[in-house]
């Protein structure tokens, strides 16, 4: 049930100055992701703002994309939730939606033991047939699934496939591809790990960098996946100042500036986010401007 090789965008959600949704700008972000060699569309993740979303938006957010998408690529759903009942309603909403997959993070706030984490997902994945993507970022959630939790779900639930890795932790990933032996896919959850992550066996990676450069950031993974790994490593090294800059302040505020800045005019933020301290506005400019992104 492999989902997709290369770099998946964990896609922003355009607002109008109101805050609403801007459904005609979704639109033409996923064309110009899919023009740009973009291999999977993940959508209504953490860089999606999917917790100031309504359920209602977030479900309509899935279905847009999946209807406009139209199978020209994978759509992954982000389904997750601090709540099990939650994760399972959103899922279930997204398999009737039509996506490829769901991707689930870990509860946050309330957290859970690995215990906790077992049932959750286990109870998720029961309740859809469509391929789940664990998604491991325990500097948001406060909440790290283990080496050990991962593969033993990978292994007794059929349809948990993959994980997003992005704990940061090299030792932490390369344990887990170990006690996989094959069982579980890995993407990186970070861009600047895109190719120590593929070394170990990663597939690829779920990028916010891909929203802002999709042909590059498929080209690292297209690279390392035919061999040249010199050149996928240059590409990588290349691309760590704009990536420090588009984690500068909390995602996604720095690549939603971005992305006005190439006025691709995503709008607005939702609160709590707000825009960007003007030092770091000047330094995301600056990382731009030397990637060539930004004249």
């Amino acid at each position: 049930m492999a989902i997709f090789t290369g770099a998946g965008v964990a896609i922003v959600t355009p607002m109008k100055e109101n805050g609403e949704v801007n459904y005609d700008k979704m639109g033409e972000l996923l064309d110009y992701q899919i023009n740009n060699s973009t291999d999977a569309i993940v959508v209504c993740g953490t860089t999606g703002e999917a917790s100031t979303l309504t359920h209602e938006e977030h479900i309509e957010t899935i279905r847009f994309t999946a209807d406009y998408v139209k199978k020209r690529v994978p759509v992954i759903a982000g389904t997750g939730s601090n709540c099990t009942e939650t994760a399972i309603y959103l899922s279930q909403e997204a398999q009737k939606a039509g996506v490829d997959a769901c991707l689930v993070v870990t509860p946050y706030y309330n957290k859970a033991t690995q215990k906790g984490l077992i049932e959750h997902y286990t109870a998720v994945a029961k309740s859809i047939d469509l391929p789940i993507i664990m998604y491991n970022v325990p500097g948001r959630t406060g909440c790290n699934i283990q080496p050990e939790t991962a593969v033993k779900l990978a292994k007794e639930v059929d349809n948990i496939v993959a994980i997003k890795a992005a704990t940061g932790n090299l030792a932490q990933e390369t344990k887990t591809m170990a006690l996989a032996e094959g069982c579980l896919d890995m993407y990186s959850g970070e861009d600047g790990l895109i190719v120590p992550l593929m070394s170990i066996g990663a597939k690829g990676v779920i990028s916010v960098l891909s929203n802002v450069a999709p042909k590059q950031t498929h080209d690292i993974c297209a690279k390392f996946f035919a061999g040249d790994v010199a050149g996928s490593a240059k590409m990588q090294f290349e691309v760590l100042e704009l990536v420090d800059a588009l984690f500068c302040e909390v995602n996604p505020i720095p690549v939603k500036h971005a992305l006005n800045l190439m006025g691709m005019e995503v709008g607005p933020l939702r609160m709590p986010l707000c825009p960007m301290e003007d030092a770091n506005l000047e330094r995301l400019k600056k990382a731009m401007k030397n990637y060539g992104i930004l004249a």
